[in-house]
């Protein structure tokens, strides 16, 4: 084999490692063994350790985590490669074409007014592009991935059924669906309570939570709030305290697993306490 280029800030030197790592005479086992459908959960984790970074503001992991992203591009394309289905110059000269197409207010003589004229744009030429592709679904919700995290796929599925007008005025009647939501969510839980192997209850019960997940989600949209960063706050804030609860109790001399939960809480309250400034 040749020697790898020297310059690792070079993308050819990264698509020359990938394709020593898949070398099936001299790479790596694990990496030869891989395919698609193996990797793809790993470029999924990728693009949430970017998220991570960025709500830690760790620009320096945010280095870090990026290249492990970018690897998961080249990955990809390398197995393409082998294939003989497209190159990573294919998938470089792909996204470019389309930027450049889907931006003709800078890249052509075309005028927007604002953010919000380009996102309707923006879905005018993706609508567009699929019936350029052949594809006959004329629905407002056409093209929207069904492999995406179903918190996004909700918020999207919102958006397109508001941008053709089915979007409640305020937040007033969102709000007013959420505690509708939640009160049909007690009911189907006391049925599942009185009878645990009503399998019809438990199956109504999953259908309430999830409607009542669907209307949260149009709740943090028409804040214009992200869905994902709102939940990952909370997540980031409850480990937190979580882990102060440990940290006082153990500072007492005692494990929370040996405490009833009223104990519990009140590490809780001394946890929420201790974080506030």
């Amino acid at each position: 084999m040749t020697d790898l280029p020297q310059d690792h800030g070079d993308i050819q030197t990264l698509l020359a490692i990938m394709a020593r790592l898949r070398d099936p005479q001299g790479g790596c086992p694990w990496d030869v063994q891989q395919d698609f459908a193996t990797i793809a959960p790993y470029t999924i984790e990728e693009a949430y350790e970017v998220a991570d970074a960025i709500d830690r503001q760790d620009l320096p992991a945010l280095k870090d985590e990026l290249g492990d992203l970018l690897l998961q591009v080249v990955f990809h394309a390398q197995m393409a490669r082998e294939q003989g289905a497209f190159v990573f110059a294919d998938v470089v000269a792909a996204i470019s074409d389309k930027m450049i197409r889907r931006h003709p207010h800078v890249f052509a003589d075309a005028q927007v007014a604002d953010a919000d004229a380009q996102t309707v744009a923006w879905e005018e030429h993706k609508r567009g592009e699929r019936e350029a592709a052949g594809e006959r679904d004329e629905s407002a919700l056409a093209g929207i991935a069904r492999g995406l995290p179903e918190w996004q796929r909700a918020v999207k599925l919102q958006k397109r059924a508001a941008a053709v007008g089915f979007e409640w005025p305020d937040i007033t009647p969102v709000l007013a669906k959420l505690h509708e939501e939640i009160e049909e969510v007690r009911t189907e839980f006391a049925a599942v309570q009185a009878d645990a192997a009503d399998a019809a209850a438990r199956d109504r019960l999953e259908e309430e939570v999830g409607d009542l997940l669907f209307v949260a989600a149009n709740v943090a949209r028409h804040g214009k709030i992200d869905v994902g960063a709102a939940l990952r706050r909370a997540n980031l804030k409850f480990e937190r305290r979580f882990r102060m609860m440990e940290t006082l109790a153990g500072a007492d001399g005692v494990r929370l697993a040996d405490l009833p939960l009223d104990a519990e809480d009140r590490y809780w309250a001394r946890a929420k306490a201790a974080g506030k400034p």
